[in-house]
């Protein structure tokens, strides 16, 4: 269900996000205080529940929207919302369907969504609020001003999360490096990584919402997030149990469980493929080396994936010699060289910044 709410909410925010024609034509229509209802798509259903009306077919613009509004009857637009098709319409929805709503434009809004499955606007002349409606989904836009506010408040969240995560990553290498890893200390990552995320996911709802003036909020979460996204999956690929498994597939399974289920080290090393253990805490695991690696700069894809596949491990690979990791196809001895000493300095570096 929350999936398809997400997906509900970038479909029709789209539409509807400031900076859109049609939000400035509905915002006409919302500060002249005369309400209206407004349906996006003449379907074949739709036709059988319009009586009367005008046919319009002209071009969309703000200033017709806003003008026809004064009518008291729905108008129909196109599915893109290109073209106003129809106004001064009024539709007669299956009453016996349930909607939850009380006034007559809202009640007939919802019906309609839910009977043609089409994007319903409802303006509310008395409360001042915009309703969207659209198959069995209901969501009432909230003022500017208040979104704003929600929105600087998930940024100050994230930045404080994401911290956290970004300490946990460099106790986690440091760990690596000393081959004292944890099942729980993998666990304790990835708990951290999916809070990230799923703030990540309100804050770009609340971007939907904004349009236009969400810029600088889409900048401030694109600094906050820079490349998390490969360390994640290169995180999953060091320890995932089937290297086959995609870093797509489990971060799917983390974000299907609960808040208790993430806060279970069981639990989230069963999603990466391994066994549920009573003493989680005392088993180690061994990464593959693809995050620590990729941390070497200008080194291809296709070479750390020799490096990962020649040796099966991080440990083995710094203990490599030049001479042994040169037998490498593809890597020669200067690339031989260069990862052995880009391995020191990571260590070294995370030594120095992690915390006891």
């Amino acid at each position: 269900m929350e999936e398809s709410r997400h997906t509900f909410m970038r479909e029709v925010l789209r539409y509807i996000a400031p900076g859109t024609e049609l939000r400035r034509g509905i915002d006409n229509v919302l500060r002249a205080n005369t309400g209206g209802l407004i349906v996006l798509g003449y379907t074949d259903q739709l036709k059988e529940m319009v009586d009367g009306g005008f046919y319009i077919n002209c071009a969309f613009s703000p200033a017709y929207l806003y003008e026809l509004s004064k009518m008291d009857g729905a108008i129909i637009l196109t599915a893109d919302g290109s073209k106003i098709l129809y106004a001064n319409t009024q539709l007669v929805p299956n009453n016996d369907i349930p909607s939850s709503e009380t006034g007559i434009r809202h009640r007939t809004a919802q019906r309609v969504a839910k009977q043609t499955g089409s994007l319903v606007v409802s303006v509310s002349q008395r409360r001042r609020v915009i309703t969207l409606y659209k198959g069995e989904h209901r969501y009432s836009l909230r003022e500017m001003e208040m979104i704003l506010t929600k929105a600087n408040q998930g940024i100050q969240t994230l930045d404080k999360y994401k911290s956290a995560l970004d300490q946990s990553i460099i106790n986690l290498g440091a760990l690596e490096f000393e081959e004292t890893v944890s099942f729980q200390d993998i666990a304790q990552v990835l708990h951290r990584t999916e809070l990230v995320l799923r703030i990540k996911e309100e804050i770009l709802n609340y971007v939907l919402e904004l349009g236009t003036e969400g810029r600088l909020i889409t900048m401030q979460l694109d600094e906050l997030l820079a490349g998390m996204e490969q360390e994640t999956n290169d995180l999953i690929k060091d320890y995932v149990k089937d290297p086959n498994t995609s870093a797509e597939a489990v971060l799917k399974g983390l974000s299907k469980l609960n808040r208790n289920e993430l806060l279970n080290d069981n639990v989230i090393m069963r999603v990466l493929g391994h066994p549920e253990a009573a003493t989680i805490q005392d088993q180690s695991i061994s990464p593959r080396g693809y995050r620590i690696l990729n941390k070497i700069k200008r080194l291809p894809p296709y070479i750390i994936e020799n490096v990962v596949q020649g040796y099966g491990g991080l440990s083995l690979i710094t203990e490599a010699t030049i001479e042994e990791l040169d037998e490498i196809e593809g890597i020669g001895s200067a690339r031989a060289k260069k990862i052995k000493e880009g391995l020191q300095q990571i260590q070294e570096q995370l030594f120095l910044e992690r915390h006891v």
